[in-house]
Formats: structure tokens, sequence, C-alpha cells
């Protein structure tokens, strides 16, 4: 890449983004003429997760309450972090801050790690001089936040293990059982009838194809998941499928609603206005589908509990209590 005007072809660099569209506008807004940009393999190296930020984050709320100051904080965070991806993000972290920049902007130049939700209470907080009380507040949120995932990951556990059973028990019975029933329905030489002939012929194609059946299903479980990653039209089929499921999808629904209802509790609280509060919160739930019907009555400048009463998810106790 090279700025314009320039021609260089020598000139390399990274760039933390959420996709390559983000870093390429990010890269153009600097004057930047991109030629190749691939993303960076993480290695065998542990990666930053969502537990990793939320620990940080009430490490960083206990110190700031107890006097530390902020770089301090984060030397003591780096240096006790097992992960030393961790390590190496929030040294960077501090280095950006000694040199000047604020923290909410020293964690917007890390999308990955920090949503526009946590930066924008950091902000708040810098503002307001409050930052140990909102880093409290946003590290119960994100506490509560992954206790509501861990809770939903719990109640999809028992019919995904119910289904990979099921699964399990037809390939041995195809595979094993079948084929001496087969040799003793031939020895007897009966004529068979057509649903249990074509048992047979499917447990012959299971013992010949074994390999092409379980290649071709895991194939297709795979390419699934990563066309549901890179589809957002695909993402939003799927969150109207699974919200319409009898008991997975009530669950769902009011894990989304919960986590909303929180997030925006959270912001309010930190002196962020509504309208940017409400656009902050539309990435936030479990859902793809519930933050644009929310988002479609916001410009409206319609009251609170009349734009959520327009969408359907929300309950009844959530329009009362915005009243």
């Amino acid at each position: 890449m090279g700025r314009q005007g320039q021609v260089r072809q020598d000139d390399t660099g990274e760039l933390r983004a959420e996709s390559e569209a983000v870093a390429k506008t990010q890269l153009r807004r600097q004057g930047i003429n991109v030629a190749k940009i691939r993303r960076r393999r993480s290695g065998f190296g542990k990666k930053i997760t969502e537990k990793d930020i939320t620990l940080f984050t009430r490490q960083l709320s206990t110190m700031m309450r107890a006097g530390v100051p902020l770089l301090q904080a984060f030397d003591i965070a780096a240096k006790g972090h097992s992960n030393p991806a961790v390590t190496r993000m929030l040294l960077e972290v501090r280095a950006d801050v000694e040199t000047g920049l604020s923290l909410a902007e020293a964690f917007r130049k890390r999308p990955l790690y920090f949503d526009k939700l946590f930066c924008n209470i950091i902000a708040a907080g810098e503002a307001g001089g409050v930052l140990d009380t909102l880093l409290d507040k946003l590290a119960t949120y994100k506490e509560k936040v992954m206790a509501i995932k861990s809770k939903i990951k719990s109640a999809m556990i028992y019919p995904s293990a119910i289904v990979g059973t099921a699964f399990i028990i037809t390939a041995v019975i195809m595979i094993y059982v079948i084929p001496a029933f087969k040799d003793l329905f031939s020895s007897f030489g009966a004529n068979l009838p057509a649903p249990t002939l074509f048992v047979i012929w499917l447990s012959d194609q299971f013992v010949h194809f074994w390999w092409l059946i379980f290649g071709t299903l895991f194939g297709a479980i795979f390419a699934f998941f990563y066309a549901f990653k890179r589809t957002p039209k695909m993402q939003e089929q799927m969150d109207r499928i699974l919200l319409r499921l009898p008991v997975i999808g009530d669950i769902i629904r009011k894990a989304t609603i919960a986590r909303w209802a929180r997030t925006l509790s959270t912001l309010f609280s930190a002196g962020v206005p509504l309208v940017e509060a409400l656009d902050s919160v539309g990435g936030r739930p479990a859902t793809r589908f519930t933050p644009r019907r929310r988002g479609a009555s916001r410009p409206m400048s319609a009251p609170v509990p009349a734009s959520i009463t327009r969408c359907s998810a929300p309950t009844c106790s959530l329009t009362w209590c915005c009243r």
C-alpha cells in the first residue's frame, strides 16, 4: 500500500479492525491506497476471549476504586494475566494512554475486543469523572451477560446431546445390526415388504459409503456455519427460525429482552443520551432480528413505550416499566 501521489510497493503494516472492509475504509481515510489486505492468522497461541475482557474490566474497576493510578493498574493487570495475548494488548493500551490518548480512544482502536457499548461507557465515565463507578457497573453488566449466555448454552446442551446420540445409534444400527438381519432374512428365502427392503438398501449404503456420508454431513455442517458467520441475511433468517421454536425460542427471546434492557439501563445511568444509547444497544442482543425492529422506530421520535409496543418481542412488563 502507499499514500496518494506516491508509488511504493514495499510499504506494509498492521491494522486492527472488525472486518477487511472496515480496515480498507480506515486506510482510505488516511490517504492510503490498499494494494492487498489479508487477515492475520492467530497461530496456536491463546486468543483473547470475552471472559478475559470481563476479568480485566473487573480487575480495573477494583483497582480504580481502591485509588490505584490508571497506568499502574494496567501494569498490574497485564503482569498478572495468564494469557500472553491479553498482556500484550493491555500494554499496548497503556502505551496509547501514556502518549496522550484518552482511555476510550485507546479502547476504540481495538474494536475486536472493546465494542461500541464498552467505549461509550468509558467515555462517559471519563467525561463525568466517575470512571471507577461506571467501570464497576460495566464489569457487573458483562458478568451478567456471560451468565445469561451460559444459561442459554446449558439449555441447548440437552437437545443437542439427544440429536447427536440419536445419530450415533442410527449409524450403529445401519452399519452393524441391519446387515446381520439381512443375512438372516436371506436364509429364509421369503419375500420382504417394501419398507424392509428400503431399510436394507439404506444399510448397504451406510456400509459401503459411510466415509462419503459422514464426510458430506460434516462438510455441510462446516459450510453452513462458515456461510452463517459471513451472511447477515442468513443470520437473520436463522434467528427467525430460532425465535419460533416452542421452548428454545421463548428462552432466547426472554434472554434477548433482558440483555437489551440491562444494556440500555447501564448506558442511560452512565449519562449517555437516549438516542446514542439506543444506537449502541442495536448490536448487543443475542439475535440480529430484534435490533432492526427496535431501530426502525427510533428515528420517528416516538416515545420509548410506544416504540417498544410496536415490536412483537418485548413483554408487557417491559412496556409498563418504561412508562
